[in-house]
């Protein structure tokens, strides 16, 4: 059973080919889009991100193309 809260948290450089360790939620600190890659290699992008929020998506990639926001961390 996975805990109902984060408790990890790191930095992540959008990449169109590097995986992330999987997240349960993604933050930043700059507002914009963040494009993101699912487990099951669904592509979409969460529009107009603002910092501070914590957006709920299990993601395994943040892509650099169609990603404008900065200083993106992981949580899982």
């Amino acid at each position: 059973m996975s805990a109902p809260f984060p408790q990890h948290i790191f930095d992540i450089t959008p990449d169109d080919n590097a995986e992330i360790p999987q997240t349960q939620f993604i933050m930043v600190s700059a507002a914009g889009d963040v494009a993101v890659e699912t487990p099951t290699g669904d592509v979409n992008t969460l529009p107009a991100c603002q910092p501070g929020v914590q957006y709920a998506i299990v993601a395994v990639k943040v892509l650099a193309t169609g990603t404008s926001a900065a200083g993106i961390k992981g949580l899982s």
